[in-house]
């Protein structure tokens, strides 16, 4: 989808200050909510009990309570809020019934064009870990989330086959992602069934990278096609490739890595197609076993004044802040071996959206905190962070709809 302005979110000090003075209105103030609301078609036409605007926090709420009940969560996000328009001083808690049907209203897009709205880089320029010769470290990855065992969901998002050959005992969503190195935080992402393989999502969010990032991926993402259309966009390219591609040598470089050409392997044309200028970096990782890993890497960087050998292959091993991203998101945020609770496609997109971007309201409100203290964000433990945040929550203000 077309990505929209982004909203800096307010900083403070110290992350315990920042989350207990409103996590979700300070990173996605209520009118940018309404805004969103509104382009999706999802504004209501008459006053209700449950209006757009708490259930669109309320999609959040529940990536901060993932193992509470409807309402347990519902209970959260009202305990202390002041009602200053919609609401009496003295109310019945909405049933389970009527929170569903509010969610069912609301549906996934305004909770996903949210994301879209406000999500993007926040590593400044001192945020160690965060650039490689002036170029922004993301990194590209996927990952699969269990999803609630109905009908309705193993028709949309399917079952993987287990390594007996049977089906998954549940259906499974695909993930696939790109988020900063230095801060954890997830800008972009494609969701989908999970027989859509991740190379395929990806094309989407390749055509949406910019000039001066540095993209890191791992080999399952390698093709000649979609490696072009992401160097296309102006972004540089770190990608690990399979030792067994061979590009065609050009010329060795002082540093030890090579100029080579590569051209695409299959496609009906692919004798026609010019083919592509890369860098090639080998190195293997002596990590004590018998066998070290070898490793063969392809950048769009193509001068080793600009970036050397070294440094490439140290910034390679930053591709691993994704993995702990995906871990931060389902381990933590979610609960290990949690399966989310939706049971039907349109709900389990509409959670997947609010589980991101309850994940991107707390990475960039640790990097305001880090900031502030002249520390490594990924010194902040995000466990911690999660912790104060459901228990600062119940202190947020945000009124439940437009006055």
């Amino acid at each position: 989808m077309p990505r929209g302005g982004w909203v800096k979110p307010a900083s403070d000090r110290r992350l315990s200050d920042l989350v207990s003075v409103g996590l979700l209105t300070r990173v996605f103030p209520a009118d940018v909510v309404d805004e969103v609301i509104a382009e999706a078609g999802r504004t209501q036409q008459r006053h209700r009990a449950l209006p757009a605007r708490v259930m669109a926090y309320f999609s959040i709420g529940m990536a901060l309570h993932s193992e509470g009940s409807y309402e347990d969560v519902f209970a959260q996000l009202t305990d202390g809020l002041s009602w200053s328009s919609g609401w009496s001083q003295s109310w019945s808690p909405p049933s389970k019934s009527a929170i569903f049907q509010a969610r069912s209203r609301l549906g996934y897009e305004p909770v996903r064009d949210l994301f879209f709205r406000v999500a993007r880089p926040v590593a400044g320029v001192d945020t160690p870990g965060s650039w490689l010769a002036g170029r922004r470290l993301v990194a590209i990855d996927g990952t699969c989330l269990d999803l609630a065992d109905t009908p309705g969901n193993a028709e949309f998002f399917g079952r993987p086959a287990s390594s007996r050959g049977e089906k998954s005992a549940y259906p499974q969503a695909r993930l696939v992602a790109v988020a900063e190195c230095g801060t954890h935080a997830v800008f972009d992402a494609v969701t989908g069934p999970c027989a859509t393989s991740e190379t395929e999502m990806a094309r989407e969010l390749c055509g949406r990278l910019t000039p001066g990032m540095l993209v890191l991926a791992d080999r399952g993402f390698y093709g000649f096609t979609l490696w072009r259309q992401a160097a296309a966009t102006g972004a540089d390219l770190l990608w690990r490739v399979k030792t067994n591609l061979r590009p065609q040598h050009v010329e060795t470089l002082p540093d030890g890595s090579w100029l080579a050409r590569i051209v695409p392997t299959s496609g009906v044309n692919r004798a026609k197609t010019a083919p592509s200028m890369v860098r090639v970096i080998d190195y293997t990782l002596d990590d004590g076993r018998e066998h070290p890993e070898q490793y063969r890497l392809l950048t769009t960087i193509l001068d080793p004044d600009q970036a050397g050998a070294h440094d490439l292959a140290l910034a390679y091993a930053q591709r691993w802040e994704i993995e702990n991203t995906f871990d931060e998101l389902k381990t933590h945020q979610r609960g290990p071996r949690a399966v989310l609770r939706s049971k039907s496609p349109e709900l389990v997109q509409q959670e997947i959206w609010g589980h991101l971007c309850c994940h991107y309201a707390i990475r960039t409100l640790m990097l305001d905190a880090a900031t502030q203290g002249g520390h490594d964000p990924d010194r902040i433990s995000f466990t911690a962070a999660l912790r104060i945040t459901r228990r600062s929550l119940s202190h947020s203000t945000f009124p439940p709809s437009q006055p």
